[in-house]
């Protein structure tokens, strides 16, 4: 703690302003290849440039859905050479989680939110419906007998997985996953029927022919190549279901504003930066450019969603110690 307080008054009496002049960690929450791991190190390097050309490491701090590396981030010294990069499982945990080790909406000073990622739903290749109507009907014709994968408890696969069985109507086998990778792989496999993941996770299988792909979680068709043919699950008849997957930006409660401010500066032009908008853009994300990159707008968003998941987890009765 004083060691925490002597760095705050540090930063706050001028040394702000030389910020950054060390090197600066973020931590992904999850094991390294993933796809919010992509996004970080993908975003560290379009951040070097703006914070001249400083040093950015990424960390992974797996475990317990990503609340370890978010609860590392919120303990660290708000100096600003600490950050975190999480996912909707920040807003998430907040309900998912019973005894969460620190308080989302009161432990981080936020940054902005970084990009938006689609999910798409698709299923083993050996399953026979090849489009959404015919899933319906086998989903229909299969109760009692439908395996539906996710990468674990609290993971984008099982929460859309949570809202797809809410919006048809239909219970599902919940398979979980210690992660993405073995889920697709059972899923290629054909062990499991089908999953709602992440286009980040699945467009490379879906244009390689190795899955079946049956709509996207948007309110509008994508443009990627792969998914631009793909109908919204609201088109195909599940009104208003819209799920994506975002990312956002934080640092430890309490860094200085001058510190925050730079960040946020830096994350403007960073999510402009043409390499990174081309390789999101590749995995079909959209960079945010609404109020949500603004530490306001974050803020206001990721409680937005506290109160959306909230209720859909809560419904589901699914929960974590």
């Amino acid at each position: 703690m004083k060691k925490m307080l002597i760095a705050a008054l540090a930063l706050a009496t001028g040394a702000a302003f030389a910020y950054p002049d060390k090197q600066i960690t973020i931590v992904v929450p999850f094991a390294a290849g993933g796809p919010t791991d992509k996004v970080a190190r993908d975003l560290a390097e379009a951040l070097r440039k703006p914070l001249g050309n400083a040093t950015i490491v990424v960390e992974n701090v797996g475990g317990a859905g990503g609340t370890l590396g978010a609860n590392k981030v919120a303990k660290a010294a708000p100096d600003g050479y600490t950050l975190l990069l999480y996912h909707i499982g920040m807003a998430t945990s907040a309900t998912l989680y019973r005894n969460l080790p620190y308080k989302t909406l009161d432990d981080f000073e936020y940054l902005g939110l970084v990009n938006d990622v689609p999910m798409t739903l698709i299923g083993r290749p050996t399953l026979p419906a090849n489009n959404f109507a015919e899933l319906q009907k086998w989903l229909n014709d299969n109760k009692g007998k439908i395996n539906l994968a996710n990468a674990g408890l609290g993971a984008a696969s099982h929460l859309c997985g949570l809202l797809f069985q809410q919006a048809v109507k239909i219970d599902m086998t919940t398979v979980p996953y210690k992660g993405t990778a073995p889920a697709m792989t059972d899923l290629i496999g054909g062990q499991v029927d089908i999953m709602c993941d992440q286009t980040t996770n699945t467009t490379a299988q879906i244009e390689g022919g190795k899955v079946k792909a049956y709509a996207v979680t948007t309110k509008q068709r994508l443009t990627t190549p792969a998914l631009k043919n793909l109908p919204t699950l609201d088109e195909v008849g599940l009104k208003g279901f819209n799920v994506s997957i975002w990312h956002g930006l934080y640092a430890p409660k309490g860094t200085p504003k001058a510190v925050t401010d730079k960040l946020n500066a830096a994350l403007r032009e960073a999510l402009k930066d043409p390499d990174f908008v081309k390789r999101q853009e590749a995995l079909g994300a959209v960079i945010v450019t609404d109020e949500r990159l603004t530490p306001a707008g974050h803020k206001q968003f990721v409680a937005a969603e506290i109160d959306k998941w909230g209720a859909a987890i809560k419904a589901a009765g699914q929960y974590a110690d």
